[in-house]
């Protein structure tokens, strides 16, 4: 493992030394969104969260949500540096009223998708890490370049302010070798570090930490398996509070299909269609990634909501989409089992998993046979912590709606209030 010293300037330490480190900014950049989240760590409370859509477009807006009350603001924004100058304005507005000035925001946490093997904890954001951000594109060309954009535009307008990089990856550095590594010649790990690498990590430790308190069970001794299923979508086998297996590997496309990419597939394919189709791999990999999954299969929409709708009118490839990916969810929990070789809970987390009543229950009806049962009438919910599995389950079954933005928040003020 490799360390970073970093020295921050005499302001920023006067103003860690003045406690004045309570408020911290949370940014998520997208391909074309900005999801951010101003957490006060005093309390933990959350002050204000907001979605900047369509960023790079003539329609692009911003959504509030500041305490429970909604706002909905029309601005458009050319590039990020721009739609964080915006955010940056409204949190600062008289209107409302949510801070003085930027001197009540201590510090700043970025979420990064791929931190590579460098990095199993966030770090101080300096140039060196952003160098290694950079190296890590190649492994996540959909997410890290929009990372670095953030980080980038953020510290054009808060030059002064601490930021901390909390990666997707870092809980997986607890993988086993025989977990991460692909049947390739080893040559192209030790030359390339090509391995299996996992994503959701910040997820995947909020929904097991918070589990076990749920269940008033000490983390270290339960063995979960978390289903983190949305847009994009993992499974992770967590035991005693660390991740030992998860389904995404050396990038984001691995393992269970998800609404635009394909999961695991046979690797011949991807040949076999670009001699077919005469294509070049940013073509393929385009196809892979955005083409794919329930969209690919379903031709109806990238969105769960469209297809699961287009299911209940008896669409035949909405069917197969849906049906077939709550099969590989489920031969995948199987599979976990065998890798924690015991069970004590299973989780759903994500827009998917936390909202979609159907698909849950198409998942746990493959797992009745390991006694493994949902309660119908208890899984009738969405979005809220609730115990779903029936009373003579072998393995108790949870909906716990994530929170990574709480995570990183906790992470990027614990750093920033020990320098």
């Amino acid at each position: 493992m490799m360390f970073t010293i970093v020295f921050l300037d005499d302001i920023i330490l006067n103003q860690l030394k003045g406690g004045i480190v309570m408020k911290v900014l949370v940014l998520n950049c997208g391909s074309s969104s900005l999801k951010f989240q101003l957490i006060n760590m005093e309390n933990e409370e959350r002050i204000v969260k907001g979605n900047y859509e369509r960023i790079g477009g003539k329609r692009s807006h911003l959504r509030l949500n500041i305490k429970g009350e909604k706002f909905e603001i029309e601005k458009a924004a050319r590039s990020y540096e721009e739609a964080i100058k915006t955010v940056l304005e409204i949190l600062q507005s008289e209107k409302y009223n949510i801070i003085s000035s930027l001197d009540d925001i201590g510090a700043v946490g970025h979420r990064i998708v791929h931190g590579g093997e460098r990095y199993s904890k966030s770090v101080l954001i300096n140039d060196d890490v952003i160098d290694e951000i950079k190296a890590c594109i190649p492994l996540a060309p959909l997410h890290n370049p929009e990372g670095l954009a953030g980080i980038k535009a953020t510290k054009k307008v808060m030059k002064d302010k601490p930021m901390v990089a909390v990666f997707d990856t870092a809980f997986h550095q607890t993988l086993p070798p025989i977990a991460y590594v692909y049947q390739i010649p080893y040559k192209y790990y030790e030359k390339y570090k090509i391995r299996k690498y996992g994503f959701h990590g910040t997820s995947h430790m909020y929904v097991a930490n918070r589990v076990a308190q749920i269940m008033n069970r000490d983390i270290r001794e339960l063995k979960i398996i978390n289903c983190h299923l949305g847009q994009g979508a993992s499974i992770c086998a967590i035991d005693g509070g660390k991740s030992i297996d998860t389904t995404m590997g050396l990038t984001p496309t691995a393992g269970i299909p998800m609404a635009t990419r394909c999961g695991d597939i046979d690797p011949s394919i991807v040949p076999y269609i670009m001699k077919l189709e005469n294509l070049d791999t940013n073509e393929v990999e385009s196809i892979l990634n955005k083409n794919s999954g329930a969209w690919g299969v379903s031709g109806v929409s990238e969105d769960y909501r469209d297809i699961e709708r287009e299911y209940k009118n008896k669409d035949e490839r909405s069917m197969l989409a849906l049906d077939s990916q709550a099969y590989k969810i489920a031969q995948n929990i199987a599979s976990y089992i065998v890798s924690l070789q015991g069970l004590d809970v299973i989780t759903f987390c994500g827009g998917v998993g936390e909202k979609g009543i159907e698909a849950r229950e198409r998942i746990c009806k493959h797992l009745e046979f390991l006694d493994i049962k949902l309660d119908k009438q208890r899984n009738n919910v969405r979005a809220c912590e609730a115990l779903i599995s029936a009373d003579d389950s072998k393995v108790k079954m949870y909906i716990v709606p994530t929170n990574e933005e709480l995570m990183i928040a906790r992470d990027t003020y614990n750093i920033v209030k020990n320098i």
